[in-house]
């Protein structure tokens, strides 16, 4: 699972939106569900980045920017 993860981030990274969409939609865990919604959100669409959000049991509302969710996200793939 993690190198598909990395995968996707290596897509969003690369400005490769759909890419990394399509990707991310083909692992149903929570941590997929997170990264999920951080991608809603670099596309401005915050309504499904919080419905994304809601399935991986995380609180969108209190959530850092971009990066630091990135971040995050990143650190939590480690532990």
């Amino acid at each position: 699972m993690a190198i598909h993860l990395r995968q996707v981030l290596v897509h969003l990274r690369a400005g490769q939106w759909t890419e990394a969409h399509n990707l991310v939609q083909q692992d149903d865990s929570p941590l997929a569900a997170w990264l999920h919604g951080i991608l809603h959100i670099q596309e401005g669409d915050l309504e499904d980045a919080e419905y994304w959000y809601g399935k991986a049991n995380r609180h969108f509302r209190s959530r850092g920017t971009l990066a630091e969710e990135l971040e995050r996200f990143e650190a939590a793939m480690l532990d």
